[in-house]
Formats: structure tokens, sequence, C-alpha cells
């Protein structure tokens, strides 16, 4: 992003080194004297402080100053790590990502107030015994360096670099003018001078890469170790992950090849979305070429292109699709904050756990997913667990425990939230359904109806409100959040055992590969993932299967719907209708259908504002010929056709 607005980058760079400033604090309040977690912080804090300052981020670079001296008291010994101090650290970096994303303004009093809390845990911890002293350090380096000469016009003081270089201990600094053009040539916002520095003390070759840590992209930039018995050979630094390696003027070709191994380029998320709309764009307009090359008359070279065509869509369409999935590993680090918060908040001992981080799903799903996530994991922690002394007279242990976790189950991304607390108590939902009129008192429901009961607005079985639920709110708006990703909510509760919340999320939202049908005079799109296999359905076994819609598939009783009943098409069913057997993770429901026309690529469409709460429906889609198919929600029919067997067992 060298070529864009140097504050945007900023922005984002900081944001990536709060993150890992916070992770690295988490795992710091479970391992208080790893040496390598404190001067991990200890790094983040002094980069954050240096570049905010060289980018007019004063406020920042002042505020982080305080964080990393109290931090650098740590790193060299003179206090010990506290869980006091790591809790302050961690509120002053959600104060820094303030800083970061605004101006400063009416942010002083709370800056300063994290800061007083600061100065108590610095005075608390100095009484406190120290760490074993570390071993020795190495006794300095020696570096050249040259910026790139747009470097000064980029915002890049390099004086602000030295200033950092001298910082980390005793520094000697010498210019170099070699590179000086002539008078004639000179362009004074151009930099052309470079620098030797010998640097000695406490300082790791990381504290160096920090100090260039935003410049390190085009610079030249030589680094040796000095001071030991034999002094190591000149290294050439690399460029971090995001950027092109640096290389020296003599570095050589296959040298500079090996460099672009993993490299990668930061695009912002709207051009993706750009990219995504022009290739389902794409995608249609070769349906309607398909179309007419495959129709009557059709001309064998239009049809040769026309598969040449396709054939590029359908791997241009896969590599964006690759383009937008990000693992669910940047959902769940977000997490490990909040419970560390939560088990302060509620003075519980909380445990998270993840399972499947690799799980990709697409950014967009990723991002709506944070909210309600936030919701179950909160309402896990302060309704399900149990405290300590009760878990403990319970024979359970005393710290209780999240447990998190994703898979893939053919089009859809399964997210758990399981907790190992007491339940859900099902006397409790049930009265205050029957107070809120969602039952009749008496009627029967089944145990997922019941359990869905507590995703209603307004309803809450909390015995007192607190600061982090009871009133109610929160848990429909995760219900409406998922629905409108076309997804479902499965939940499940064993008393004194915990609950396990399943999301199911659809893997894209963009394009998928889908079964074309119809129905009556209709057509529908079936989400190719979800369908297992397709059957013959005759009109006499239609006929005597009437009252009891169930197939036997390999010794299993299957529901099927009739979607020409559900669709209420007013037409007769044709004489060899197919049954569509679709799944969503082990139950599967058969779908009867008029015809079977072939798979088609389906660019999915949001429905109208006045279609939204149609449940059988999760968008529309443009046919080759210009008209329009619904695409089927699978889940919704899913649930649609268990309830249905749910009924019939009922009354037989």
């Amino acid at each position: 992003m060298s070529g864009g607005d140097p504050i945007a980058a900023f922005r984002v760079e900081a944001g990536d080194l709060l993150d890992q400033v916070e992770q690295g604090l988490l795992d710091l309040t479970h391992r208080l004297d790893d040496r390598d977690l404190i001067d991990a912080v200890f790094r983040g804090l002094h980069t954050l402080k240096g570049s905010g300052a060289m980018f007019g981020f004063d406020a920042l670079a002042s505020f982080t100053h305080h964080c990393e001296t109290a931090f650098d008291r740590v790193r060299k010994g003179l206090a010990p790590a506290t869980q006091g101090l790591v809790a302050v650290i961690l509120s002053a970096k959600d104060h820094m990502r303030a800083l970061v994303d605004g101006d400063g303004t009416g942010l002083e009093a709370t800056g300063a107030a994290i800061l007083a809390e600061l100065q108590r845990e610095v005075d608390a911890a100095a009484g406190a015994p120290t760490p074993a002293p570390s071993a020795p350090v190495r006794k300095g380096w020696r570096l050249t360096f040259y910026l790139p000469p747009e470097s000064m016009a980029n915002g890049t003081n390099p004086l602000m670099l030295l200033d950092e270089l001298r910082e980390l201990g005793d520094c000697t600094i010498t210019a170099r003018t070699d590179r000086l053009p002539a008078l004639g040539d000179l362009n004074p916002v151009e930099c052309h001078v470079g620098w030797d520095v010998e640097l000695f003390g406490d300082v790791s070759r990381d504290d160096i890469d920090d100090v260039f840590l935003f410049v390190m992209d085009d610079m030249e930039l030589v680094i040796e170790e000095i001071g030991g018995e034999a002094e190591a050979p000149a290294e050439v630094v690399e460029a971090p992950v995001a950027a092109a390696a640096v290389a020296t003027p003599e570095a050589t070709g296959p040298a500079k090849a090996a460099t672009k191994t993993g490299e990668s380029v930061r695009v912002p998320a709207e051009r993706l979305d750009e990219l995504m709309d022009r290739v389902g764009e794409l995608v249609i307009v070769h349906s309607r070429l398909s179309q007419l090359a495959n129709g009557q008359g059709g001309d064998m070279v239009l049809r040769s292109i026309s598969e040449e065509i396709e054939r590029l869509v359908s791997e241009l369409r896969d590599t964006m699709m690759v383009l937008r999935m990000v693992p669910v590993a940047t959902l769940f680090g977000r997490f490990r904050r909040l419970i560390h918060d939560l088990a302060r908040e509620t003075g519980k001992a909380i445990e998270l756990s993840t399972e499947g981080e690799a799980t990709e799903v697409d950014k967009t799903v990723i991002e709506r997913l944070a909210d309600p996530m936030v919701h179950l994991i909160r309402n896990a922690c302060d309704h399900g667990l149990e405290p300590e002394d009760e878990r403990v007279a319970a024979g359970k242990p005393a710290t209780g425990h999240v447990r998190l976790s994703a898979h893939q189950a053919g089009g859809e991304v399964l997210i758990t939230i399981q907790d190992d607390g007491r339940g859900i108590n099902r006397e409790r939902v049930r009265a205050k359904a029957e107070a809120q009129g969602l039952i009749q008192p008496g009627q029967q429901i089944s145990e997922s109806e019941l359990l869905q009961m507590i995703f209603h607005p307004g309803f809450s079985t909390a015995a007192a409100v607190t600061n982090l639920s009871g009133r109610g709110v929160g848990m429909d708006v995760v219900k409406r959040t998922i629905e409108s990703l076309r997804g479902a909510i499965d939940i499940t509760s064993v008393p004194g055992e915990g609950s396990k919340v399943v999301l199911r999320i659809p893997l894209t939202l963009a394009i998928i590969d889908g079964l074309l049908v119809r129905v009556g005079e209709g057509r529908y799109v079936i989400p190719l993932a979800a369908v297992e296999e397709c059957l013959e359905l005759s009109l006499e076994e239609d006929l005597r299967s009437r009252g009891r819609s169930f197939i036997t598939l390999r010794d299993r009783l299957v529901p099927f719907l009739r979607l020409r009943e559900m669709f209420e098409t007013g037409t007769k069913p044709d004489p060899h209708q197919k049954i569509v057997v679709i799944a969503t993770g082990a139950e599967r429901v058969g779908l009867v259908v008029d015809q079977i026309i072939g798979s088609h690529q389906t660019v999915i469409k949001s429905m109208s504002p006045l279609h939204q709460d149609v449940a059988a429906f999760a968008g529309a889609t443009i046919l080759g010929d210009g008209g329009v198919a619904l695409i089927l929600d699978v889940v919704q029919l899913v649930l649609a056709g268990q309830q249905q067997e749910e009924r019939l067992r009922a009354a037989g």
C-alpha cells in the first residue's frame, strides 16, 4: 500500500500491531514469566510509539510511551509482570485503538484515568520480588541503511528513525554521502543520504526491525552483529510477509526471485466486492451465451467457444471465491479478550478452547458473525457457567469451559458454541413462554421448539438483570442475523452438563453451483452442495404415499415434501416426478419436483423487502433466457421436513 494514503496505511498496520499486542497480553496472563512474550509485547508498544510519532499521531505516541516504559521495567527485570499490570495494558490497548481510529478529541479523560491506574500498578509492583536476571545479552550491532528517495515525500522523517535507534542504547551515527547527486541534479524532496550506525546495549534484532517496520518494503538495510567472540556475517534484511523482500545493490537475480515466495498484497475489501460483482455478471452473460449456443441450429464453432468460456469463467469464479475466503481463526481470535474480560466481570474462572480454526468462510460471513457470537458467548458465561463453589459442589472442575469449533459439512460451515455449565432450565423456559403467550398452557411441543423460544424478542429467564444480560435483548438479534445469512440455529442442552448452539452458515453469499429444477411452470435452484441424490417417483408411488410422505432409502425412512403443493402451483404432477434428496448435517429430506433440468452456475441476488419473510427461498437468480428462478433455502426446507415427520409420528 506504499502508493496509497500513508495515513490509511499506518492505521491498517497499527491495527495489526495492536492485535498482536493483545494476543501477547492474553497469552501472558497464563505465563507471566515468559520472557519471549514480555519482549514481544514491549516491541509492539515500542513500534507503535515510534510509528505514531512518525505519522503525526502525537497523542498516541505520548500515551503509548508511558505503557512502553512500564513494560520496559518488566523486560529489564526491574519489576515482575502481574495480572493487574496486564489488565491495565489491555485497557490501554483499547484506548490506543481509539487514538489510531480518531484524532484523540474527547479521549483525554479516559487516557488520564488509565495512566493513573497504570502508575498504581507500577508502584505496587515496585516492592514485589523481581525475577531472576536474564542471560547476558548480545553486545551490539552495526547497521548501514539507505531510505528510498521518495520516503520523505511519503511522510517518513529520517531523524525520527535515528532518534528511535538512539533510544535503544548507546548509539553512534555517521552520515553516508556517497550517493549525493551533483548540485544541479539535486531534488530537495528526495532522500539521498545514508547512515552507518553502531548500537550497543540490551538490543535484539527484533528491536531494530521494529524501528524500520513501516519503511522496510523498499529501503536498503544491512545488519551485522558485533562485539561477540566472532562477528557474525552481514545479514540483509528481508521485508515482512506483506511486502517484497529488501535487496542490497549486490543482490543476485536468484536471491531476488527467492524472496518472492509467500509474498502477499493487501487489497481493500470493497475492491474484492466489486470484482465479485463483475464475476457474477460474467456468469449470467455466459449462461445466455450457452443457451444460445446449445439451442436449435446452434453453430458448432459457437458451441466450442461457449465451452471454452465456460471453463475460464468457472476457473475465474473459483479463484475469486478463494480470494474471499478467510479462516475462522480471525473470528475466534477476537473472543480470547472477551472471555478474559467476562471472567473478570463475573468473578468466574473461565477457559476458552478452539477447534477447526483453519476452516474457511466467506469474508462477509465472518464480519456479520462477530456480533451474534458475542451475544452467545456472553450468554454462556453469564447464564450457563456456574460460580466456582457451585461447580465444585456438583463435582465439576472449578474452571468453566467454553469451546468454539468449526467444520465444513457440504455447502455449509457449522460453528459451535458449547459450554459445560448448568444447562437450560426447561421448566423456566416453558413458564416464560406461556406467560408471554408464545405457547398455550399444556400445549405439546418438541424439545427443539421449546429451546428455540429463547430467541424470541424480549425473552429472558434470568432471575436478575446484570451488566451482561437479563433484559431479553440480544438473542433475537442473533436469530435475525443468522437467518439473514441464509443460515439456521440448532440448540441442545443437557441439565447439569451444559448447552450447545450450532450455527449453520452457507460457505458463500455470492455464487454457487445449483441444480435447476421445474415445479409446475416455475423454475427453482437447489444448492448443489446440499444435494445427495435424485430418485424417480412414479405417479403410482406418489398416490400410494399420500398421508405418509416417506420414502425408504437404504433402510432409513426419509420424509419428503411435495413442492408443487407447498408452492400451490395449481398444476397436475408430471407422470415421472423426481425426488431430490437434500441434507444439512445428518438430517435428510426429499423434495418432489416435476423435472430436473440440469446444473446451473447461480449468482445469488437478494430478495426484495416484500419477500424477505418467505422462509422457503434464500434468494433469486437470473437465467440465460432472462427469466428469474428462485433459490430454495435448504436449511428451512429440511426444518420443514423434520416438523412434518414429528407431526406424523405424533399423530401415529
